[in-house]
């Protein structure tokens, strides 16, 4: 899946990108997600990998494509993390799926390709 172009998301905004790989992964939503820094407690570099191979291992077993990436805000000091762009993960799927893996919250994206910040506590 490395062979797809990178691309930048930003909440709030249409991205071509994104409707673009939407389309050649036959999905009509995505979620951009990760499992590292359980509830923004920052944790070491072992413990992150091992909960990105857990999601990975989930979303593997249900069969879901995705695309690696890194989440970040592009005005905080927060440092990236690794994450996942998975495609045709629904709105109530993607909820279960951070709130199993203690996360704040992710990057949702519908058929608009307009991604939108979900919070889950």
């Amino acid at each position: 899946m490395h062979d797809e172009p990178g691309f930048t998301l930003r909440v709030g905004q249409a991205s071509a990108d994104l409707l673009a790989v939407h389309k050649r992964h036959k999905a009509d939503c995505s979620a951009f997600m990760t499992a590292c820094n359980p509830f923004s407690l920052v944790a070491d570099e072992a413990a992150n990998a091992a909960q990105q191979a857990a999601l990975a291992k989930g979303l593997s077993s249900r069969s879901l494509a995705y695309l690696l990436g890194i989440g970040q805000h592009p005005s905080n000091k927060w440092p990236g993390e690794e994450s996942f762009l998975v495609f045709g993960l629904t709105l109530e799927a993607a909820k279960v799926l951070g709130a199993r893996f203690k996360q704040n919250g992710f990057v949702w994206s519908g058929v608009d390709a307009v991604p939108r910040l979900v919070l889950l506590r």
